[in-house]
């Protein structure tokens, strides 16, 4: 089984949290972060600088390599953990893996300042890593 893990790029405890799944035994896919955490504004600027849109620049070379490459890796995982805080590219990767009819899980860092609902439509959500961990193990088991 292998487990997407979903999350900011400026939030480096991915990096953490996913070795230390690793060391329980689970196969976590998170090579997206190893752009670096300004990816995503050097994108913004140099697409800026060439005067293209938001429009235009999601539709150009490097916005489809992304893409195609998050997606290829999404597509492969059997299950997908959303790691707060994580901002609205994360939760689309969360929607659509879990509109593919996978498992979908949020680790929040703690507890929201604003309940929100929604998070029902998740496979379940958790406040402790160790929790989410276990479930993952179990689920692998399974």
């Amino acid at each position: 089984m292998t487990i997407y893990l979903i999350g900011s790029l400026s939030n480096l405890e991915i990096r953490n949290i996913a070795n230390r799944m690793r060391k329980a035994g689970l196969v976590v896919f998170d090579d997206w972060i190893s752009g670096g955490s300004d990816m995503d504004r050097c994108w913004q600027e140099y697409e800026k600088l060439r005067g293209r849109s938001y429009k235009e620049a999601i539709k150009g070379w490097h916005a489809k390599n992304v893409f195609k490459f998050d997606k290829t890796h999404l597509d492969n995982a059997d299950c997908a953990v959303l790691v707060m805080p994580c901002g609205r590219s994360g939760h689309l990767e969360l929607g659509y893996t879990m509109g593919r009819g996978k498992p979908g899980y949020v680790l929040f860092d703690s507890e929201p300042e604003k309940f929100d609902q929604m998070y029902q439509f998740c496979t379940d959500v958790f406040f402790n890593e160790d929790d989410l961990t276990r479930t993952l193990i179990e689920l692998n088991a399974g």
